[in-house]
């Protein structure tokens, strides 16, 4: 590590986590992504939410793309001291939509509201054309 990089301690980084200020850590390295906020695809709450940890986890999940990766450049700040990363912390995936446990029953419900009228309309099309003939 050249003496002219900054190295944060993640205290030093966790008092940046608002959307007025926001500071990630990712893969070693301090991003102040305040100005990213607007633009994030996934939103500024993501973001946010990553803050005051080692949100490489977060990063990693979502399968960022390369142009994404390339971007981290234009935020970087400095590294961070890694002996200030807690190394037996639990992992909390960012706030995001969970998985709902009732979606199947959810699912079945969509597919029967748009099946169930297909199949009265058939009916319907086939009375007709039975009657028509008879």
């Amino acid at each position: 590590m050249g003496s002219d990089r900054k190295v944060y301690t993640l205290a030093e980084v966790s008092a940046h986590n608002s959307a007025n200020d926001c500071w990630l850590v990712i893969d070693g390295k301090v991003y102040d992504v305040t100005k990213f906020l607007d633009d994030h695809p996934g939103g500024d709450e993501v973001l946010v939410s990553s803050t005051g940890k080692d949100a490489t986890d977060d990063f990693e999940d979502v399968g960022h793309s390369t142009a994404a990766r390339a971007m981290l450049d234009e935020y970087y700040v400095g590294e961070i001291d890694d002996t200030t990363i807690p190394k037996n912390v639990k992992y909390t995936p960012p706030k995001q939509p969970h998985y709902n446990q009732d979606k199947t029953s959810e699912f079945i419900i969509r597919l029967l509201q748009f099946l169930v009228p297909l199949a009265i309309l058939g009916l319907a099309v086939a009375i007709k054309i039975y009657t028509k003939s008879a």
